[in-house]
């Protein structure tokens, strides 16, 4: 068997995996709940090494985009989110500001038809609130850097679920528990498997998915895929 037949059906086999994710994580939530010290242990050492020489490395890029955002438009430099981390603890997500400094409600600034998606999606396609340095930073991803910080102080990961806002939680119904029982992560099995192009039931597919097979091995994979999309500048609005 050729590697494009070996691709093929490790695809196939994810996806049969995939459907029966959810039914699993509600009826025998126990197999996700599995310790794993070694791997543990090693996922926050390399989390701190990394994001620490991340931040570093990248400190020049970071001043440049923090200048770009504060005099391109009016209003903060960075965008804090309240988030729920892991065991359920809220924290504050660090972005880039993408996004108009509007404070009128959500009603005032999206037809109709965009309320809808975001209430059913939490995103909104060809958003008008979104600036035009935004657009870039969306696209090249660049928005998400600031992560870095919350990943050394602990409250993400370079891989996991991604961080979700409190209503959202309701789509994951009994397996809210299972997807926060790890920390979030700045990139994730979804990110790098599909992202704007599925939809939220098969997202939160793909995050139990990866609870239940977390693994080094896995995460370098995840990181490596992320890292082509980004730069094919792939499933990102």
């Amino acid at each position: 068997m050729n590697d494009n037949n070996l691709d093929q059906t490790q695809v196939i086999e994810e996806q049969n995996t995939l459907e029966m994710q959810k039914i699993e994580a509600t009826c025998n939530s126990s197999i996700y709940f599995k310790k794993k010290p070694i791997f543990s242990f090693f996922k926050r050492f390399f989390d701190i090494l990394l994001s620490f020489l991340a931040i570093v490395i990248l400190s020049p890029l970071l001043i440049v985009l923090a200048i770009l955002v504060k005099t391109t438009s009016k209003g903060p430099v960075f965008y804090k989110h309240k988030r729920i981390g892991r065991k359920g603890k809220p924290f504050y997500m660090l972005k880039f500001r993408t996004m108009k400094n509007d404070n009128r409600p959500i009603e005032e600034q999206l037809s109709k038809e965009q309320i809808e998606q975001f209430y059913r999606e939490f995103k909104v396609d060809n958003d008008p609130r979104i600036t035009k340095m935004g657009k870039f930073l969306r696209k090249t991803s660049l928005d998400e850097l600031p992560q870095l910080f919350n990943i050394f102080v602990g409250q993400m990961s370079i891989v996991g679920p991604r961080p979700i806002i409190d209503i959202e939680t309701g789509k994951y119904g009994l397996t809210k528990n299972v997807l926060l029982s790890v920390r979030p992560g700045l990139t994730s099995y979804w990110a790098c498997h599909g992202r704007s192009s599925v939809d939220y039931t098969e997202r939160v597919n793909m995050e139990l998915y990866y609870i239940k097979h977390k693994s080094l091995w896995m995460d370098i994979k995840i990181i490596f895929l992320t890292a082509i999309k980004v730069f094919k500048r792939d499933g990102a609005k």
